[in-house]
């Protein structure tokens, strides 16, 4: 069996890595940042004795997503299972005062780099004739916030895409499910505020939030389920968290 992962290198996507090594999956796992994707594969292969092949390369960049497939060796294109991974939210400004390099950075990562990865894998998968795509979306992709606006319209993306996908690889006995989660603690809240620490600190201040654990375990779930099962939408929240603008604090 072997997953592909995309943003593998820290959060959600590592620990969705992990997860499926530690059932017997053999990986391919890709990342931006060369130095932590090779760390990570060998301690992938050390921990689970497992096979692992690392691909460095940008999900937003279409020619570096080809040749990086096309690079894959015939023995690893028995892909069972597609984790779209790679996302991020960058600013939380107001639609007024929004920065469009921000603007273009979610929309290429979240969008199109979905897109690209999942158009050139997919016929591998029909080729196969069997596959499952698991698309990370987020609780803003069912409901929008204020300063939201860019972020949200990118995860209600994914939702509109997961449903349009399920449809049209239903022929090709390819199952489609997005995971849908509130509040996780990851690099995400750092991200989105550039770096600023003290910010993505106050993101989670007296919460408890969902761990990368929380939504790995849900994904490796869904993609364990019988062959004539598929689970097509998740939605994942902290008990803390009631919609995307409710949380209870202490």
């Amino acid at each position: 069996m072997i997953a592909f992962i995309t943003g593998a290198t820290a959060g959600i996507g590592k620990s969705t890595a992990e997860i499926f090594a530690k059932n017997g999956y053999n990986l391919i796992i890709t990342g931006r940042r060369k130095d932590r994707l090779e760390a990570f594969s060998k301690q992938l292969k050390d921990s689970y004795k497992i096979d692992v092949l690392s691909l460095n390369f940008d999900v937003r960049n279409l020619k570096e997503v080809q040749e990086a497939v096309k690079s894959i060796p015939e023995n690893w294109k028995k892909i069972n299972v597609l984790v779209n991974n790679a996302g991020l939210a960058v600013g939380l400004n107001s639609i007024q005062d929004g920065v469009t390099d921000d603007w273009d950075r979610m929309i290429d990562t979240n969008i199109k780099g979905l897109l690209y990865m999942t158009r050139t894998l997919v016929p591998l998968m029909t080729a196969n004739g069997f596959g499952h795509i698991v698309n990370l979306g987020s609780i803003a992709g069912k409901e929008v916030y204020a300063n939201g606006n860019v972020y949200c319209a990118t995860k209600h993306a994914v939702d509109a895409l997961s449903k349009s996908m399920r449809i049209d690889l239903l022929p090709h006995h390819i199952k489609v499910t997005a995971i849908h989660p509130g509040m996780v603690e990851t690099e995400f809240s750092i991200v989105r505020f550039k770096g600023d620490e003290e910010k993505a600190k106050n993101v989670y201040k007296g919460v408890q939030p969902l761990t990368p654990d929380d939504i790995a375990e849900t994904i490796y779930w869904t993609a364990s389920r019988p062959s004539h099962v598929n689970i097509n939408d998740v939605i994942i929240m902290p008990t803390i968290q009631a919609s995307a603008t409710t949380v209870l604090r202490n």
